[in-house]
């Protein structure tokens, strides 16, 4: 049997949507995206200085491929003037990239509805309505969602049932849109382990306690998460409806 690979796929001037990519994760993932040639469509809610940054040093590199659309998540009914913003400057959109989170603690006995509303509302709501909004521009274009999970979304995080809980409902939200948007749009996730540490406060025994139960013993960093996106959009052609564990071995139960 002779030996055939694959086609590589061009991607130079495709279309991403990146939520909240002014910073961290969503940022590496921008430019990662935009050095092998895509078009980046980078959404911020209040980072505005951290996102015209990022976007006049892609734009330095490249000329006009980057544009910046700053919207609030939690107001579903603007999703869909989001999708139509994204799809004008190059008339198209081929993946969408729901990467936009809050994330702190919520003990049982202190939460409050309206962290409820925040948390389920920018990990689970939001990426519904967004694909929503999106899907027929993805159709079109035989595109792709990505979603950012976590791993908490399996081994809940103590003190953050709410996050935890709609982490969940984002990777089982991963699995039913790829049924939903089949065959012409592939739907998954990457789900991050230690890569970043909360922007609050953690001692250093917590860290490396989290190290420490994972396979590799070390943490990972944003460009890990961005080349697995990468490889999701680029070299995946007969891949949906999966999550990628990017965590070291931490989720083997270490």
């Amino acid at each position: 049997m002779s030996k055939q690979s694959a086609p590589q796929a061009d991607i130079s001037g495709n279309v991403a949507l990146i939520t909240g990519a002014a910073h961290r994760i969503g940022a590496e993932i921008a430019c990662q995206l935009h050095q092998v040639g895509m078009n980046i469509v980078l959404h911020y809610r209040n980072s505005k200085e951290k996102a015209e940054a990022l976007a006049a040093q892609l734009n330095a590199d490249r000329p006009d491929s980057v544009v910046l659309i700053q919207a609030n998540l939690l107001e579903t009914n603007s999703l869909p003037d989001v999708i139509t913003a994204a799809c004008k400057p190059w008339q198209r959109l081929d993946v969408l990239i729901n990467n936009a989170s809050t994330f702190y603690p919520t003990a049982i006995g202190s939460a409050s509805e309206a962290e409820w509303d925040d948390l389920i509302g920018s990990n689970l709501k939001a990426p519904f309505f967004l694909s929503q909004a999106a899907a027929t521009a993805l159709r079109q274009q035989q595109g792709c969602i990505i979603n950012i999970v976590d791993i908490h979304s399996q081994r809940p995080m103590k003190g953050y049932p709410i996050y935890s809980a709609a982490k969940a409902g984002l990777a089982m939200l991963t699995m039913s849109l790829a049924r939903e948007l089949g065959p012409e749009v592939r739907v998954n996730g990457v789900a991050p382990g230690a890569i970043l540490w909360p922007e609050h406060e953690m001692d250093e025994q917590s860290k490396q306690e989290i190290i420490d139960r994972t396979a590799l013993k070390r943490q990972g960093s944003p460009a890990d998460i961005a080349r697995t996106v990468l490889f999701l959009i680029k070299d995946a052609d007969y891949i949906s409806g999966q999550i990628i564990n990017v965590d070291g071995g931490r989720t083997l139960g270490f």
